[in-house]
């Protein structure tokens, strides 16, 4: 799991000194011994305040279970610098020893002609297994999931499975364990047992009558990572067993793989809203982003939606008439299309996460709809009123008053729609929701609402008739 605990303060920082003294001095035996004692995830946190050579020193001085936990948690430019700078045994150990799912998304990470050269340093074992996981697209359970997991037999005692369980955690298990699964000699998943619920059994009590059916926690292999998410939380599960068609065990997925993916994809989905290149879900860390960088994730969809723009410019270009006529029209333009901007923005959030929760989906969509139009209604009515009051305080012309709150009243309608519908389009056609949200939403409102302004306008004010 990639994710360092939140800690107020880089606490590896605090050592940095006295580690660069004893590397200047070469007494790496007392460096050893330092880096014995910290923590695997202060270590990650603290590694972009050391110096590429003095990374390669530490990463050697490491236990293997040690760097195998730095290695996990190091973004992908710190995990190739380290593959780049270690010898084919020393790489071979580190591929080999991580867990099958780290191992599988470094895979689809790195650049394919450097996974290739990579796979031939796999264990024949291991290999098989990356092969497996390599073929799930990503967002899949198949993607989330571990392929080490403990399976028990039901005519085993509780005794013999504890055994059991001790000899795999020895010589091949290296995750966590909430639970072990019961399959037959097909390997098809029959039930599970909580590891707490079987330490507590008495000895020669049958795995057959400790464990509990699996029908409503196991998952698909192909189901969507943002609906397991939901799945766990209903459930308040620590692990889940993943299946295929044919229900046959294929892998577990753990908590720590849940919170991750949601981490990302709520990242994502941030990101995304406010229309940067979200990157998978990569978080901007402002301690080792350049200029350069920000510029690359924002400036592609700033463009386009510059370019998009334009259409708001040709649309008063093409009204300049009605404009020049009744200036004062013009006053109430940032109004009217702020608050529509505003009311898309507030729905296509409620709706993405409605989305992503699970509370909005395609059965209850009408639902949703209609609750939502109820809504824009009402919204509309009452910024109309408070739109129309303001037009006529400011100009005391009734007729310009009239047009604004009527403005008002179907721009909110049209932004209140619009939040819905994008989000639930894309939803549809296999698209993350948040693409089509936020500035696009705000974007379609700018240009249509300009439209219905000065249309609303030419037909309640007289001179505009002609």
């Amino acid at each position: 799991m990639k994710n360092s605990p939140n800690r107020p303060i880089d606490i590896f920082a605090l050592f940095l000194p006295e580690v660069r003294e004893l590397i200047s001095r070469k007494d790496f035996t007392s460096l050893k011994d330092l880096l014995k004692n910290t923590n695997s995830f202060d270590l990650a946190e603290g590694w972009k305040y050391l110096e590429p050579q003095e990374k390669i020193i530490i990463f050697k001085l490491l236990s293997t279970q040690k760097a195998i936990e730095l290695f996990e948690n190091l973004k992908l430019e710190e995990q190739s610098y380290i593959l780049n700078n270690l010898d084919n045994t020393e790489v071979a150990n580190i591929i080999n020893e991580m867990a099958s799912d780290e191992r599988a998304d470094l895979f689809k990470e790195l650049p394919e002609k450097v996974s290739k050269k990579l796979f031939n340093l796999v264990n024949k074992e291991e290999a098989q297994d990356l092969r497996r996981l390599l073929v799930y697209p990503e967002g899949t359970a198949g993607s989330l999931m571990t392929t080490e997991f403990v399976e028990l037999r039901k005519d085993m005692t509780a005794r013999q499975a504890i055994l059991f369980v001790q000899e795999n955690l020895r010589t091949e298990y290296r995750g966590n364990i909430y639970s072990v699964f019961i399959t037959d000699e097909n390997h098809k998943l029959i039930g599970s047992i909580a590891l707490q619920d079987l330490l507590k059994a008495a000895p020669d009590m049958m795995i057959k009558d400790l464990m509990i059916s699996t029908d409503l926690i196991k998952v698909d292999v192909k189901k969507p990572s943002g609906e397991i998410g939901n799945w766990f939380k209903k459930y308040d599960l620590l692990d889940a067993p993943v299946v295929d068609k044919e229900n046959v065990l294929l892998g577990i997925i753990t908590v720590d793989d849940i919170v991750e993916a949601i981490d990302k994809q709520n990242t994502r989905d941030l990101y995304e809203i406010g229309k940067m290149d979200a990157k998978g879900g990569e978080i901007i860390s402002y301690a080792g982003s350049s200029a350069i960088d920000l510029v690359k994730r924002r400036a592609g969809w700033l463009i386009l939606l510059l370019v998009f723009d334009f259409l708001t410019g040709t649309v008063l270009k093409n009204f300049e008439h009605t404009l020049s006529s009744v200036v004062a029209l013009a006053f109430f333009i940032p109004m009217l299309l702020d608050t529509g901007g505003n009311a898309g923005a507030q729905t296509s959030v409620t709706i993405i996460r409605g989305l992503a929760t699970g509370d909005v989906n395609f059965r209850n969509v009408m639902q949703v709809i209609k609750l939502e139009f109820s809504a824009a209604a009402m919204m509309g009515l009452i910024v109309g009123a408070v739109a129309f009051a303001r037009a006529f305080l400011l100009q005391k012309d009734f007729l310009i008053a009239v047009v604004v709150g009527i403005t008002m009243l179907l721009v909110a309608i049209l932004a209140i729609s619009t939040g819905v519908f994008l989000p639930l389009f894309s939803k549809k056609i296999g698209l993350d929701p948040a693409a089509l949200a936020g500035p696009i939403t705000t974007s379609v409102v700018d240009v249509i609402g300009l439209i219905i302004y000065f249309k609303v306008a030419q037909a309640f004010i007289p001179v505009l008739r002609f």
